[in-house]
């Protein structure tokens, strides 16, 4: 930020909506000049605005997260500072990001955003769609500062996000080749969208298909196409590559192989039997993956197992048991995220066999360990039963 000495007692009042043109900046300037003779530069003067503009991004930079769609009623200018992300841009060169999930449960039909230590919650606006759109979980990832929302409704497959600095949903943009299924990571505010099946009149239609979504220009792209089609797959950034996990292919059949993708070469690398030693059914979810300080982790579902990955050996160790009921589902409705160092853990817990709430359990993981530690958290921000439609982190 700049620096301007302060001279004298009298501080200098700039209404940021008064009326801007050459001319009433002249006569501003004569004001100034003949009431603060230390401050006679015409270019100090002209650095005084941009001064002002520098502290108020630093200032709301410190608000919460959760108080910004406040600033929009205060006038037009701070609308404008909003939509234009500066003070999402001074939150992370300041070290001020924090993650923030995003939570909807099976009894619900709007989201809750809570903030790191799951001690204040927020509920989201009410999304305005159809009754199909509620059925089920969803497709959802958050990339920069909007929570994104695939899913069918009367219309097809639509496209919701949520923007934090607005607190408000819109519909669009539609993905180019819209579907569901699919496996998708965030990598800064970009999200990448890998396989996944379509609908149309004439049936569903397992793809290959790969599109990156750019949340600062709201724009989709096409990428090059993974080797093999596949749904019910999983994605994560791993070194720097967008990585595929498993899935199904267009006959039903599991599969074993990953897939990770380098953008700086454009190009796909088949990774054999990287599932191989894992339980897989038809009706199982998708792979539950977290990253943590570039190691990959894994949740062997029908054994409550955590594992995590070798890259160099393409094998996996187990680091031991987990505290949640993962294999009566079969992994649905169990969250299993990365925050900062920690995994994060959600679901039905062993603990609390007799309760409707859930269970959360933190770790800070370590390849080099033999056994994983799980601490039991309480969540204080918001009551939800076990059974977790769709969560995402959000960093912000």
């Amino acid at each position: 930020m700049k620096k301007l000495p302060i001279i004298g007692t009298m501080p200098i009042i700039l209404d940021m909506d008064a009326d801007s043109s050459p001319d009433s900046k002249g006569e501003e300037m004569g004001e100034t000049a003949h009431s603060h003779a230390c401050l006679t530069s015409q270019n100090a003067y002209q650095t005084a605005p941009q001064l002002l503009y520098e502290l108020q991004v630093e200032i709301f930079a410190r608000v919460p997260c959760c108080e910004y769609w406040k600033l929009q009623l205060l006038n037009n200018q701070f609308s404008q500072l909003l939509k234009s992300s500066e003070i999402f841009r001074t939150r992370r060169e300041l070290g001020l990001v924090k993650p923030y999930f995003f939570i909807l449960s099976s009894s619900d039909r709007r989201w809750t955003m809570f903030d790191e230590d799951l001690k204040s919650s927020q509920r989201l606006p009410k999304l305005s769609s159809d009754i199909n759109f509620f059925s089920g979980d969803k497709e959802t990832i958050c990339v920069g500062t909007q929570l994104i929302v695939i899913w069918r409704n009367k219309e097809g497959i639509t496209v919701w996000r949520y923007e934090l600095a607005m607190h408000k949903w819109f519909k669009g943009p539609e993905m180019i080749t819209p579907r569901i299924m699919f496996a998708s990571a965030c990598h800064g505010t970009n999200a990448f969208f890998a396989g996944g099946f379509t609908i149309s009149k004439n049936g569903v239609e397992v793809v290959s298909i790969v599109e990156k979504y750019n949340a600062e220009t709201k724009t989709w792209a096409s990428i090059l196409p993974m080797h093999r089609r596949r749904k019910l797959c999983s994605g994560c950034f791993l070194r720097g590559k967008f990585y595929v996990l498993g899935g199904q292919n267009e006959n039903n059949e599991n599969l074993t192989c990953a897939e990770s993708y380098d953008e700086e070469t454009n190009s796909w690398e088949l990774i054999p039997n990287m599932l191989a030693d894992m339980s897989l059914s038809i009706f199982q979810a998708p792979p539950r993956i977290a990253v943590v300080n570039d190691t990959l982790y894994l949740l062997e579902t029908s054994l409550n197992e955590l594992r995590v990955y070798n890259v160099n050996t393409n094998t996996w160790k187990k680091l031991g048991t987990i505290p949640v009921m993962a294999h009566l589902t079969k992994g649905w409705g169990v969250v299993f995220k990365s925050v900062k160092d920690n995994l994060m853990l959600i679901g039905a817990s062993f603990n609390r066999l007799h309760s409707q709430k859930w269970g959360i359990y933190k770790s800070c993981p370590s390849p080099d360990m033999e056994e994983i530690h799980w601490e039991d958290i309480c969540c204080r921000g918001g009551s939800l039963n076990h059974s977790i439609l769709n969560c995402c982190v959000m960093l912000a």
